[in-house]
């Protein structure tokens, strides 16, 4: 994420003290959790720290490469709170140059995960992507009207969060996910499941394939769960059918453990036993900046804090890049980067419609103009 506005950040180190709403919990057992399904889907999820299943989830992926005998192509989209109007206006331009990919597989976390189901299906869902971040539906997102510091374990209401989803996620939208996911392509967006202290990646393609309006709040559900920054927004409490009855486990933001994923962890140092993979590229949408940027942190303790979120958040956001990137290079894979540049002014808490529109119109300019991806730096190139 990138700096908290001060008056956020004000707001945030005031409430803290106050916030002390809390959600109920049942105890369960970890053992049922790894054998749970939600809502009765099974096979629509796997721990990033699980190989087996990872491996396992991807052969279905390696089939269609397998298949095609050509070039494949995967997009992750990282967090990033308001900033994912600069990755929506990417996309936009990108459709706009006629050089856009139609991915194989789409990844998103936070932000990200909110605008994968719309990078997944393609050219045609672009308008509907732009106004689920122009529009205006993002500015009760972090206000006054939204604060909930008492009503439960956040400063703001997950309801305006929710609103957002459930007005651009139907169950048309999943249909048209469930043909693609049906012709091999894959949809995976991450959260992290706070009881298990691990990220979960979910197939969304499987659960929209799937159908009925169980399918449809699941899918929701996920999206808002991905999305909810702990401490700003609620986590989402999601049902599982476990072998000794009903509980629920809580998932919050997929930032939290991972900014970006294009593999999952437990496959990170993995080399591909055939000697690398058929041609592929992974582009790397990432809705901030990536680069240290001087400035004298204020000797406040809001200051402090924001600066020092900001350090680790950019930390983080570099040490998985050159993860990718020494798997990509290992597996004879291309990565192309997408970033914020250092020098513009973005704020990852800033969901005012003004500053949404001038995100996405950078990132769309730059699209157009050619200058939105560009090769990783590596040391000594």
């Amino acid at each position: 994420m990138n700096p908290i506005p001060g008056r956020i950040a004000a707001m945030i180190a005031l409430l803290l003290l106050g916030a002390c709403g809390t959600l109920p919990r049942d105890a369960f057992d970890p053992l049922a959790a790894r054998v749970a399904a939600p809502a009765g889907l099974t096979d629509v999820r796997f721990a990033a720290s699980d190989a087996d299943a990872a491996l396992s989830n991807s052969e279905p992926i390696r089939a269609r490469i397998e298949a095609d005998k050509g070039d494949f192509t995967v997009l992750a989209l990282s967090g990033g709170g308001a900033n994912g109007a600069w990755g929506a206006g990417v996309l936009a331009g990108w459709t706009k140059t006629g050089t856009r990919p139609r991915f194989d597989v789409v990844t998103g976390v936070s932000t990200g995960a909110l605008a994968a189901p719309f990078a997944f299906l393609g050219p045609d869902w672009d308008a509907r992507m732009e106004a689920a971040y122009t529009d205006g539906g993002t500015d009760e997102l972090i206000s006054l009207k939204a604060l909930a510091p008492f009503r439960g374990p956040s400063l703001f209401s997950a309801a305006p969060v929710r609103h957002l989803v459930e007005t651009y996620v139907d169950a048309a939208m999943l249909r048209a996910i469930a043909v693609e996911h049906a012709r091999g392509r894959r949809l995976l967006v991450a959260t992290t499941n706070l009881d298990a202290q691990e990220t979960t990646i979910w197939d969304l393609g499987a659960v929209a394939a799937r159908g009925g309006p169980d399918a449809v709040r699941l899918f929701q559900d996920i999206l808002v769960a991905s999305s909810s920054i702990p401490g700003v927004f609620p986590p989402v409490m999601i049902g599982m059918d476990g072998p000794a009855g009903r509980f629920s486990e809580m998932h919050a933001d997929g930032g939290v453990m991972t900014p970006f994923f294009t593999v999952p962890e437990s496959m990170l140092l993995w080399t591909d036993p055939g000697g690398g993979v058929h041609r592929g590229v992974l582009y790397v949408l990432i809705n901030g900046q990536v680069g240290a940027s001087f400035g004298v942190t204020r000797g406040s303790l809001v200051g402090i804090l924001a600066r020092s979120w900001d350090a680790m958040s950019k930390a983080s956001t570099r040490t998985t890049l050159a993860a990718t990137v020494g798997f990509a290079d290992r597996n004879g894979l291309t990565v192309r980067i997408s970033e914020i540049p250092d020098e513009a002014e973005a704020q990852g808490l800033n969901f005012k419609t003004d500053n949404m529109r001038k995100l996405f119109r950078m990132g769309y300019d730059r699209a157009v103009a050619g200058d939105a991806w560009h090769a990783p730096d590596k040391p000594g190139a």
